[in-house]
């Protein structure tokens, strides 16, 4: 090992820079990936002492493996565990790479095993009731409702429609410009029950709040919240958080979920597989098939509750009495 080359903290600086410079990651991924390094740091620092904090030279294979015993007993989740442990082997493989270290100990050690978590869903009565929701006679309630219809008739991702422009909307054409994860742009469209709520909202709501704003200026926002700002990923959270709260759902649910109830139902209804990782906006199809399972979970529970001998605590078929040869003939007619 180059252990003359290794200069402590210094290396962690370097890698941050390496992810947004070389790798193009977002503010958020290396934000990420720099968390779960400092964490490890601050287990080395507990269990070699402060002062080898940073002396990755010291770590081999059986220290890692410490570290993934170690989360375990802080009851991580196994998505956690592996997350991290995937932040760690980028960060020493960087490391190789720069010739600090000679091998990667991070490399060999196995991930958790993890069962697929499927999406949550929801049926179309249920986005009728969430869309039924706001109040469409104020400002705030013709904002909110075009707000969940864009996320139902889009598959916008919260951080996406909270950025979106004016200008990137062409009513026209019933499509949106949108920025996804590295800044990545596609088109995505909407139907006409969204394209009339919108133009609703930008006639009666929109100015309003504008309005609202310490000083009217050009704000090129679709969203606003109502000091005329742009709504925040936060806000819309919220918002989306309140509405399903008050309808028959009667529980929280995250703006996730109506991009996940817009991929299902496209899914549900013919859609392939390629156009919707294309309309999400997904880089690897792997990341869409989720949504197959999800059609197949969906389908089993219509078969379930449909089928008399499909539940559990079904009794077999019986007729009152003898069939004769009349009867035969009837049915099998």
């Amino acid at each position: 090992m180059i252990a003359a080359q290794l200069r402590g903290d210094a290396w962690l600086d370097e890698f941050l820079r390496y992810l947004t410079s070389v790798r193009v990651l977002s503010a958020k991924t290396t934000e990420a990936y720099a968390q779960d390094v400092s964490q490890f740091v601050d287990f080395l620092g507990k269990e070699l002492g402060e002062g080898a904090a940073f002396d990755f030279a010291a770590v081999d294979f059986r220290l890692v493996r410490r570290y993934v015993a170690h989360l375990r007993r802080m009851k991580y989740s196994s998505a956690s565990v592996s997350r991290k442990m995937a932040s760690l082997r980028c960060f020493f493989r960087f490391l190789v790479n720069e010739e600090v270290l000679e091998h990667n100990p991070a490399e060999l050690i196995g991930m958790p095993a993890m069962g697929r978590k499927l999406p949550e869903v929801l049926y179309e009565g249920e986005m009728a009731a969430l869309f039924d929701a706001p109040d469409m006679t104020v400002p705030d309630g013709l904002r909110d409702r075009a707000i969940l219809e864009f996320f139902y008739a889009t598959g916008m991702r919260v951080s996406e429609l909270a950025g979106l422009n004016v200008d990137d909307i062409d009513l026209a054409e019933r499509q949106v410009l949108t920025r996804g994860k590295g800044d990545k742009e596609r088109i995505v469209f909407f139907g006409a029950p969204a394209l009339e709520t919108l133009e609703l909202y930008l006639a009666e709501g929109r100015p309003y709040l504008l309005k609202k704003a310490k000083k009217y200026v050009a704000q090129p926002a679709v969203f606003l919240n109502r000091n005329g700002g742009r709504l925040s990923v936060r806000g819309m959270q919220r918002l989306v958080e309140k509405y399903s709260l008050r309808t028959e759902l009667g529980t929280r649910i995250h703006p996730h979920v109506l991009r996940h109830t817009f991929a299902t139902h496209l899914l549900d209804n013919g859609a392939d597989l390629r156009s919707i990782q294309e309309l999400l906006g997904h880089s690897s199809l792997a990341t869409t098939q989720v949504y197959t399972h999800v059609s197949a979970e969906r389908l089993r529970e219509s078969y379930k509750m449909a089928h008399p001998l499909a539940q559990d605590d079904a009794e077999p078929l019986t007729h009152d009495g003898p069939v004769g040869m009349e009867e035969l003939d009837h049915e099998l007619v």
